[in-house]
């Protein structure tokens, strides 16, 4: 089984040998087995992971969870780990945020863990979910009505929260729950049940203790089995899906500020309906809002607005925001409270490096390769608006990105002269509520790169060019 879990670990590349790992630990079979494997790594397979335990004592079960907390204190302390321990009471919080119990201790679990990492300096906090775990999660998907992307279940890896460094990483998601206990038993690993989930509430619970054995018993022996391929295919395709819309949206994006993403509207509308619906939720999370409150309805009416024929016609969608179909544009814009010297502040540009533009919502990349002339032509031809090739030794750093100036000019590539940069905007049919906010790449010589329109000449790749600097844009992703 350690075995087994190391290749796990390495193959979706989950963590490295020498991590420094927050492990949750409730002190229940799920936690307690994956804190006795990762050590495992460590005795038997020449790893060097720096475990650190970590539990939140919810204040919902009174003697009980403090017991729980003791219980994971001294597993801790045996195995001369180091833990943090807290307890917040989450009944107060979850009524005094109006949301349910579940949700409260979600949120405060997952600051807790950030906590944690920030204090001990980790990226990863490993969570002990398993194959059972998941089947109950995409069977209670399916009972609340979910859509495809809703199938894949529990994902093995992804972010704490949408822009952080630190992933929740779940090695054991292949593993049943009695593999698991059978680990325990064979190791002789104490661990403590929490007779909460003896309970038929919440309606997870019912899943668990109800409706899957007797799916089981009456209709499919094999039914978790059959949930966790049904999810594992899931997955597949919303990975495929991500790639491709993620390529798609890079092709179809006009541009984008703090406030507004604008698509071509009329290559949207020549995709599938699946493409369109996953390009208006990459649209909506871009501004950093929650999908919890996207509805069915509101992705069918942006479909709707996407098919007509008209211009001038707005949707709103929660969150604030409003998507308007405009000629050729469809335009996604939500309300800012960013001051208007923030939006036009100057920022410096890692070279090479990657530069992270949060208020515009843009990621800029710089990459540094040598490169012979008959190279040349296929980078010309693999250009487009938002990767970009420049002949390095024609730039003259530092870089910024930055709005345009009054009098801001530069030599469009492929045209007879330099040109106002107001008047390039207006030629390209820029929306005049736009222009103020097109992101501009410069160097101390002034734009060489009008992001998603068009590079000066100035520094262009010639058949001298030895270096190139290749120029990447692209959304920030939640």
């Amino acid at each position: 089984m350690i075995k087994s879990l190391a290749q796990e670990l390495l193959a979706k590349k989950l963590v490295k040998r020498d991590d420094t790992i927050v492990v949750g630990v409730s002190g229940g079979p799920d936690s307690m087995a994956l804190l006795h494997m990762l050590l495992a790594l460590n005795q038997t397979m020449d790893w060097e992971l720096k475990l650190h335990a970590a539990h939140l004592n919810h204040g919902l079960r009174a003697d009980e969870g403090e017991k729980d907390a003791a219980f994971v204190q001294a597993a801790a302390d045996s195995l001369s780990l180091p833990c943090t321990i807290d307890t917040r009471d989450i009944a107060a919080i979850s009524k005094s945020q109006g949301v349910g119990i579940e949700e409260a201790g979600r949120i405060e679990r997952y600051a807790f863990a950030e906590r944690v990492c920030l204090k001990i300096g980790a990226k990863t906090v490993a969570l002990g979910h398993h194959a059972d775990d998941n089947a109950e999660t995409i069977l209670h998907r399916i009972i609340r009505g979910t859509g495809l992307r809703g199938l894949a279940g529990i994902p093995v890896c992804r972010p704490l929260t949408p822009e952080s460094e630190i992933r929740i990483v779940r090695p054991l998601l292949r593993m049943s729950r009695q593999t698991l206990v059978n680990y325990l038993a064979d190791q002789g690993i104490a661990y403590r049940e929490d007779r909460t989930n003896e309970r038929n509430e919440p309606t997870r619970n019912r899943i668990r203790n109800v409706v899957l054995p007797l799916l089981e018993s009456d209709v499919n022996p094999q039914v978790r089995d059959a949930l966790a391929r049904l999810g594992e295919q899931a997955q597949w395709m919303e990975e495929y899906l991500r790639d491709t819309v993620q390529r798609t949206l890079n092709t179809l994006l006009i541009s984008r500020t703090d406030q507004t993403l604008s698509l071509n509207v009329d290559g949207l509308a020549r995709k599938s309906r699946v493409i369109q619906t996953e390009i208006v939720r990459a649209a909506y999370r871009s501004f950093g809002l929650g999908e919890q409150s996207l509805a069915f309805s509101h992705l069918t009416a942006a479909l709707d607005l996407i098919s007509d024929s008209s211009s001038g016609k707005r949707l709103q969608l929660p969150g604030g925001m409003v998507v308007e179909k405009r000629y050729h544009l469809l335009i996604f814009s939500v309300p800012t409270d960013e001051p208007r010297e923030l939006i036009a502040s100057e920022v410096a540009i890692h070279l090479p490096g990657r530069t992270l533009l949060p208020v515009r919502r843009l990621e800029i990349q710089c990459h540094i390769s040598d490169v012979v002339a008959s190279e040349i032509p296929r980078l010309r031809r693999s250009a487009e608006k938002l990767n970009e090739y420049v002949d390095l030794e024609s730039i003259h750093p530092p870089l910024v990105v930055r709005t345009r100036k009054p009098g801001d000019r530069f030599l469009p590539l492929g045209a007879p002269g330099s040109k106002k940069l107001s008047d390039f905007l207006i030629d390209a049919k820029v929306d005049p509520q736009e222009r103020d906010r097109i992101a501009v790449l410069c160097d101390q010589l002034g734009p060489i790169w009008i992001i998603g329109h068009r590079i000066d000449d100035r520094v262009k790749m010639t058949a001298l060019t030895k270096r190139v600097l290749q120029l990447r844009a692209q959304s920030l992703e939640l």
